[in-house]
């Protein structure tokens, strides 16, 4: 799964915040999340956390010059 910095994760269950929305901030073996409702990071494993996602939503950067 192509899952990059920056990308907005929905995740099939939701936070006890009441947001389905982590933001990525790490990739790797494990990926740092922050929850976009409360703030809470996490670090979970990558095999966990792309079990539970949704969808991906990323901001498509612009590379004209």
């Amino acid at each position: 799964m192509d899952v990059r910095l920056g990308d907005v994760l929905t995740m099939k269950k939701t936070h006890p915040c009441g947001s389905k929305q982590w933001l990525v901030l790490r990739t790797g073996m494990d990926f740092r999340l922050r929850c976009l409702g409360c703030g809470h990071e996490i670090l979970t494993p990558r095999s966990k956390a792309e079990k539970n996602i949704r969808s991906i939503d990323r901001k498509e950067e612009n590379t004209e010059i």
